[in-house]
């Protein structure tokens, strides 16, 4: 029953994550997380990060870890190829479709009317992920007072970096994983 609830969950997230792998974020967290309750927003988090930070599209790495964390090879399998074949059925469609009718004004009105959609789908995914990461819990439940003062200083000082001085985001979220392991442990250590 868990294979196949994963296996429609990712068949859907596949179906309507417009815009590529962050898109997909917010949807997989509402099937895994908010739908089913498989798994703890924290432990959606955890995962996520590590998707992020592994090399491949970040959906197909969701996909991957969540059906391993779940239910190991099998939802691996299941969670991967139902985030695969609607992209897949969809892409070689429309592609018959764009190439038959390109030339039509409407195909380019409809194709630009997405593109404000797909906006607020990454920045709902970057927003939950900020949220998490600055008040341990999603957008319901935040408490200002609540606020994790380490990871709101090492976020500002990683924005400024990035902006101002054009260094790399994998240099930017090494550097921000050693000084925030070293400020917790010298926390813990006092």
């Amino acid at each position: 029953m868990l294979l196949w609830k994963l296996f429609f969950a990712f068949i859907q997230v596949g179906m309507f994550s417009v815009g590529g792998g962050y898109a997909a974020i917010p949807l997989i967290q509402e099937q895994i997380v908010n739908i089913y309750g498989l798994m703890t927003l924290e432990e959606f988090s955890d995962l996520i990060t590590v998707a992020e930070m592994t090399p491949g599209p970040i959906s197909i790495n969701s996909a991957t870890f969540v059906g391993m964390r779940l239910a190991g090879i099998p939802g691996v399998l299941l969670c991967s190829i139902g985030c695969i074949i609607p992209s897949f059925c969809i892409c070689l469609t429309l592609a018959h479709f764009y190439y038959k009718y390109r030339t039509v004004s409407g195909v380019q009105v409809v194709l630009g009317s997405l593109r404000p959609a797909v906006v607020a789908l990454i920045g709902s995914a970057g927003a939950s992920i900020l949220i998490l990461g600055l008040f341990g819990t999603d957008i319901r439940n935040v408490v200002f007072d609540n606020i994790r003062l380490v990871e709101l200083g090492i976020f500002v000082v990683a924005l400024f970096i990035l902006r101002k001085f054009k260094a790399s985001a994998i240099s930017i979220i090494l550097g921000s994983g050693v000084v925030g392991t070293l400020i917790y442990v010298l926390m813990g250590a006092v």
